[in-house]
């Protein structure tokens, strides 16, 4: 059996309240293309999905690079996406 990261049990809703904390501060400024980049990377973190989060991540990077800024500078997001790193998701 795999070990599970500290505080799995609440998983789904730290992704969530992350990404929430993200778009309240950039959600204005967000057009469609943006709006479904950032969902993606929402959905691989809440899915644990180590490929599809290299690639969504690697997407957002280079079609959207002001938002993948913010992105990694968003204490609760970097954090959270840190600790998914560490856990080698």
């Amino acid at each position: 059996m795999t070990e599970k990261p500290p505080g799995n049990d609440n998983h789904v809703e730290r992704v969530h309240a992350s990404f929430d904390a993200l778009n309240q501060k950039v959600g204005r400024h967000l057009d469609a293309d943006a709006r479904t980049a950032i969902e993606k990377v929402r959905t691989a973190a809440v899915e644990r999905d180590r490929d599809a989060m290299r690639t969504q991540l690697d997407d957002l990077r280079e079609r959207h690079g002001w938002l993948y800024n913010e992105l990694a500078a968003h204490p609760q997001v970097a954090t959270l996406l840190d600790e998914l790193a560490l856990w080698g998701f």
